[in-house]
């Protein structure tokens, strides 16, 4: 099952915000969960549940209780004092949100759009599997306004993708890569490596597999076994070996070669893009702290200064969005520590991000250290005086960085 929701402060049912200066001063995004899957893959620990785990409530009564509550967020915000503002991004995740007809992923964009508006040109993805969506699908997406599909590809070598319980046959994801772009949609690839028993060539295979389709991103996440998944646990009893950290790193240092030799420049650790304008909007608006509202099961949120999550299973979600009250199961208020720790661990993992300006004093003076140690990138730095941008060896220890700078 999904891992527990965090310990926090108890949410107030009407959902009030207390705004403080400043709020509604950033773009807003809205962020859609979807937690439904045909089958449960052995490494995941997101709040997904497959048929026989959805007791209490039918999945196709999801599309409308999702519309609730976005009718009940705009009424939130209004009764909190936060100014209304239009949506630059929609981000369909999950689970696996084509488990729904595009019918009713349709029906949710609908109603944001009649909610708060969708600015001219917003990003609006939805993550897919290969094999869970077909032509039809994908064109009543694009008509609804879906500008991007995200593929989770993971891999295209037959025993990785067995390791990991993807469903998919590797063949599918060029096949559904072409759909997309005859539909004029963006195309992104999600990938993940370190898969126990996974080789260097096997990743070089998935690498040149994924090129071969001409994406407009790569996404590239190294594989955590997370404790409670079945992998966790076949881990444990030494029947998977536990993934390696150097063959990890040799990994992605493969991976940032082969992208950058075909065009793709990194612009955050785990991502790549062929040109900026390829690069998610919708993530970069969370590591640049901009606000956003989660909807559905486990979904979280951050607006005004105030973050919360939903419950998780989708029948608690249910019987609270169909009353009427708030489906958050806690939250907690951003204080001035919280911002400048998280601003300083997400914005060094974005390209050009971080800057001298957003360091205390004390962490200004080991920058000069960081890049005198090459996990700084000293080049980037004399450009743009300021500039704090990792090296790729930096990209590899930018924990470590995060904790020297924040120290």
């Amino acid at each position: 099952m999904p891992s527990a929701l965090p310990i926090a402060d108890p949410a107030p049912a009407d959902g009030l915000l207390t705004p403080g200066p400043g709020a509604g001063d950033v773009p807003f995004g809205v962020y859609v969960h979807v937690p439904f899957c045909r089958v449960r893959c052995g490494y995941c620990d997101f709040n997904t549940y497959t048929a026989s785990e959805l007791r209490g409530v039918r999945r196709d009564d999801y599309a409308g209780h999702a519309v609730r509550e976005v009718e009940w967020a705009a009424q939130v915000l209004d009764r909190s004092g936060v100014p209304r503002r239009p949506v630059s991004t929609v981000f369909f995740g999950g689970g696996t949100p084509t488990m729904l007809p595009a019918s009713d992923l349709a029906m949710i964009l609908r109603a944001i759009d009649d909610t708060w508006g969708i600015l001219p040109g917003a990003e609006v993805t939805t993550e897919a599997n290969p094999d869970s969506v077909d032509a039809d699908a994908i064109r009543t997406l694009r008509r609804a306004g879906f500008t991007r599909m995200s593929y989770g590809m993971q891999s295209a070598v037959p025993h990785v993708l067995a390791t990991l319980d993807r469903t998919h046959e590797p063949a599918r994801v060029p096949l559904v890569t072409a759909l997309a772009r005859d539909e004029g949609l963006d195309v992104s690839l999600d990938l993940i490596y370190s898969t126990p028993g996974e080789s260097l060539d096997d990743w070089r295979t998935s690498l040149d597999a994924a090129l071969a389709c001409e994406p407009d991103h790569v996404s590239a996440y190294s594989l955590i076994v997370e404790d409670g998944t079945a992998m966790g646990r076949a881990v444990s009893r030494g029947e998977l070996p536990a993934p390696d950290d150097d063959l990890a790193a040799d990994m992605y240092e493969l991976a940032d070669r082969v992208l950058g030799d075909a065009g793709y420049g990194w612009y955050e650790v785990s991502n790549w893009a062929r040109g900026e304008d390829h690069a998610s909007r919708h993530n970069l608006s969370y590591w640049k702290g901009h606000d956003w509202w989660g909807i559905g099961p486990g979904a979280h949120s951050s607006v005004a200064g105030t973050r919360w999550w939903n419950v998780k299973h989708p029948a608690a979600y249910a019987n609270r969005v169909l009353a009427g009250e708030s489906p958050a199961a806690g939250r907690e208020t951003i204080d001035d520590e919280t911002r400048y720790v998280e601003r300083v661990l997400l914005a060094a993992r974005v390209r050009g991000e971080l800057t001298t300006d957003d360091l205390r004093q004390e962490a200004r003076g080991r920058v000069a250290g960081l890049i005198a140690r090459g996990l700084v990138d000293g080049r980037s730095a004399l450009a743009r005086p300021g500039r704090v941008e990792l090296t790729l060896q930096g990209r590899l220890l930018a924990d470590a960085v995060v904790r020297e700078l924040l120290d």
